[in-house]
């Protein structure tokens, strides 16, 4: 591709709206350019390294037996209705209404719509296991589209789902696709690392999240130091050393306008962690919906509140008013988990706690001595596991932080969609039985962020070699026609090699092209030049390494050994 034709339009400096490398790289290289809130359209360039992308999970994919096909990103709410996902989705999921005035939704998942299919496909246990995929532009209303492609509304994805006659089918390509994501994230050239996940929206029994490994990461991973234990901190567990507190009888103290934790511990002279803190939340969905409930930690934890939706089995939990405080008769402020009207919950680091400080539920006041027998409450883990803290499976490492971007994720899904959807088959019995069922998300645009997000420095992106968008960029320096004839001789010997190669023959500066070249992170940058030519060579320099003379007449082959070793 000739530089002068092709659609790359460079900028000098960072737009205004870009906060975080990728997004400001994409933009500035001529990768993306912003449609609306979170929508973009992909250029030339950019377009390029999402099919090589694609192109990646595709032979993985292919390679363990799976299908690809091509669903439509238009789904009708009855499907939707038919899981419980309809109401329960969120604001997320973009609804509307076509002129027949019937309902349906821009697909952010495809659980549903598979399930429609293969119900009316599948007939025998002879079928299965089977795997289906698609890559496709799902849609997910996001109220914050932020960072370009690492969280925006229209995205590119590669969604997976399989079914099965039993569970142990099920766990075994659980497994495979487990495998398939690892070698994929290693094909792309990128830091990863696999954790334990919370199942969010989607659901299911098991799941895994595949992050790669950046400081700009929106997920907090919580991992060991000495064995493979790593986990997303919505899920994480860990072991924390509990100091005993001796037991003693309680009494109310006067606390004026002291309020927070490290207030109080400071004021009565004790650790935070001899507090507890009780926190009050409203509860949307499940058993306890619209209900009040606390949640009780030691002064010194944080509370996860994803730990507590599934400790509730909710959709959702809210900060209680104070409304719902007085309902319960709490305090603002003094808030204690006795007496309270409400469902209790204590973090596992509570159990048979004494000798602790709480909320009095009276304005100005604590209760010391406290014990935590008499309440009759729920013990459950609800803690954020913190850095330090002891790993639960082994006894010689501790946790660490570490911050990761979402590539991936893999859920074991069981019957949750197959059952509402009757997806039934008949088994080796003759009896009809409900498929149990796995999905399998890798999000393709987002990658592109992700790399470039590990992948730069100061001068603009370094891609893999498996990625860039070229593999080659010649640099013709000067405008006389023997520079122009060499430069193109070697433009099409390199194609007709199999060659990658963007020519930059445009009538700019030296400086201009390089910097252009260094943005754009092509691989390898062949100059070639007067004094060169005098001498019989071209100048070949690595992105961010070494450069050399080559011999014009061994260009060719010299470029492709290189390639080869890259490979």
């Amino acid at each position: 591709m000739r530089y002068s034709k092709f659609l790359a339009p460079s900028l000098r400096d960072n737009p205004a709206d870009a906060e975080v490398v990728s997004h400001q790289l994409l933009l500035r290289a001529g990768f993306i350019r912003r449609v609306t809130s979170g929508v973009y359209d992909y250029l030339p360039m950019g377009l390029r390294v999402l099919r090589k992308i694609e192109a990646i999970i595709r032979e993985e994919m292919n390679r363990t037996g799976a299908q690809e096909l091509l669903m439509p990103m238009l789904q009708p709410a009855e499907l939707w209705q038919q899981s419980g996902r309809w109401d329960k989705y969120g604001s997320e999921l973009l609804r509307f209404k076509d002129r027949h005035a019937h309902e349906s939704c821009l697909g952010p998942t495809h659980e549903e719509v598979i399930c429609d299919l293969v119900k009316r496909e599948l007939r025998s246990y002879k079928q299965l296991p089977m795997n289906l995929y698609q890559i496709q532009t799902k849609f997910r209303d996001e109220v914050r589209p932020r960072f370009g492609l690492m969280r925006g509304r229209e995205f590119v994805m590669k969604d997976a789902y399989s079914f099965h006659a039993d569970e142990d089918s099920l766990q075994e390509e659980y497994q495979t696709m487990f495998k398939t994501y690892q070698r994929i994230f290693t094909r792309l050239g990128l830091k990863f690392r696999p954790v334990e996940a919370d199942t969010g929206s989607i659901g299911g029994s098991q799941s895994h999240e595949f992050h790669v490994l950046a400081e700009s990461g929106e997920d907090l991973i919580a991992y060991c130091t000495h064995c493979d234990y790593a986990a997303n901190v919505e899920k994480a567990v860990a072991k924390r050393d509990i100091s005993v507190f001796d037991d003693a009888p309680s009494h109310h103290v006067d606390t004026p306008n002291i309020t927070a934790v490290e207030d109080v511990a400071t004021f009565l002279a004790i650790p935070e962690e001899q507090l507890i803190k009780t926190l009050l939340y409203h509860v949307v969905g499940g058993e306890y919906d619209g209900q009040v409930v606390a949640a009780c930690l030691r002064g010194d934890d944080a509370l996860q509140e994803i730990k507590l939706v599934r400790a509730l089995a909710a959709d959702e939990v809210m900060l209680a008013s104070d409304t719902d405080l007085q309902a319960i008769h709490a305090v603002k402020g003094f808030v204690g988990p006795q007496d309270l009207t409400c469902k209790l919950l204590l973090d596992e680091s509570l159990r048979d706690a004494k000798g602790m400080v709480v909320g009095a539920n009276r304005v100005d006041q604590h209760i010391t001595g406290f014990s935590v027998d008499c309440l009759d409450a729920d013990f459950v883990d609800l803690r954020e596991v913190r850095v330090n803290d002891g790993c639960c499976h082994c006894d010689e490492g501790h946790i660490e932080h570490a911050r990761g971007i979402e590539v991936g994720q893999v859920f074991a899904l069981g019957q949750q969609y197959t059952k509402p959807l009757d997806v039934l088959f008949q088994d080796a019995n003759g009896k009809r039985a409900i498929a149990t069922m796995g999905c399998y998300g890798i999000g393709v645009s987002r990658l592109i962020a992700a790399v470039i997000e590990q992948c730069h420095d100061e001068h603009g992106i370094v891609w893999p070699l498996a990625l860039s968008p070229f593999q080659v960029t010649i640099i013709t320096m000067g405008k006389s026609e023997r520079v122009l004839e060499n430069s193109k001789k070697l433009y099409q010997d390199l194609l007709n090699a199999g060659v990658e190669v963007l020519w930059d023959e445009r009538k700019e500066r030296p400086g201009v092209k390089f910097k252009d070249a260094e943005l754009m992170g092509i691989p390898y940058h062949i100059v070639v030049g007067e004094r060169g030519l005098d001498a019989g060579i071209v100048e070949i320099r690595r992105r961010a390494g070494e450069k050399h003379e080559i011999a014009i007449t061994e260009t060719v082959d010299s470029m492709l050994s290189m390639l080869e070793e890259k490979l």
